[in-house]
């Protein structure tokens, strides 16, 4: 028994996947980076709320109402600012109606500046018919 070689052991060849999980993401990035800039990205105009001279008392109350300078009248009565969060106390929901031509920053750094707590803000818009279009 002395002179009887042992088989060399044989080598178990592991699989590594790690190639063939690179290659599906790099096909799956190629895929949304062709289809991606194949839709182009249009310029999108929103059509902003008008103001003009409503009954207040067919809009939804509260209504606080921001004009262009950046007034604000609540339910017909001039706001200070830094009051209306005192002043909505009761009221779980603030309707907001503003001029057109306000920017969405501008009105959201004026409602941000009042820190309103556990208040919900919905913008009031007008519905216009084809029969009242300009």
């Amino acid at each position: 028994m002395k002179g009887q070689r042992l088989h060399p052991p044989e080598l178990k060849i592991k699989l590594d996947s790690s190639l063939a999980i690179v290659n599906i993401v790099l096909l799956l990035i190629f895929f949304f980076l062709t289809t991606g800039s194949l839709i182009g990205a249009r310029e999108f105009q929103v059509r902003l709320p008008e103001t003009e001279d409503l009954p207040l008392d067919l809009l939804p109350k509260p209504l606080l109402i921001v004009s262009a300078d950046g007034a604000m009248v609540l339910d017909g009565g001039p706001v200070v600012p830094g009051t209306l969060n005192a002043r909505l106390i009761d009221n779980p929901v603030l309707h907001v109606l503003t001029d057109r031509d306000t920017r969405a920053f501008d009105l959201l750094d004026i409602l941000a500046a009042e820190r309103l707590v556990a208040v919900e803000i919905q913008l009031v818009t007008i519905h216009r018919t084809s029969e009242d279009a300009p």
